[in-house]
């Protein structure tokens, strides 16, 4: 589990330097919009490395498709939406603000996810510590952006 953990921390700590690097990549290019489709280029070759070296590649069959829910399609234009914001905002409010902006919204609406068993995911009541946890964090963004 622990392993898990840091997993996620290495995604936190990419996902802190990642809309500096898109946001550099929109000011060299003079194009934010290219720099978005290079960004997502090279998220898709990522990828597929990782389908090569992994062995887990080939396309799902027709009944599979099927049974995909109609709101699972759209986590491409959730990526897109991340990545316009990234390129556009993040160097405006900083990054101490953006990636509290970014967390905070992403924590609040989680909670609201588990607690209604939305998208997916397993019925986690949203308790007070939790409610009180989304709290914080909402005073917390709330002062890295004033100070």
């Amino acid at each position: 589990m622990l392993f898990l953990y840091g997993i996620a921390l290495l995604a936190g700590l990419a996902s802190a330097v990642e809309p500096g690097q898109n946001a550099a990549l929109a000011k060299s290019l003079a194009r934010p919009l290219l720099a978005g489709v290079v960004s997502l280029a090279v998220s898709i070759g990522a990828f597929v490395v990782i389908m090569l070296v992994t062995g887990r590649y080939g396309l799902p069959g027709m009944d599979r498709l099927a049974q995909v829910p109609w709101w699972a399609w759209l986590g491409g234009l959730m990526s897109a939406v991340l990545a316009a914001a990234q390129l556009y905002l993040s160097k405006e409010i900083g990054a101490a603000t953006f990636l509290g902006l970014i967390v905070t919204a992403g924590v609040v609406t989680s909670i609201l996810l588990d607690h209604f068993g939305l998208v997916g995911f397993k019925v986690h009541p949203a308790g007070l510590w939790r409610l009180l946890g989304g709290a914080l964090m909402i005073g917390g963004v709330g002062l890295v952006a004033r100070f």
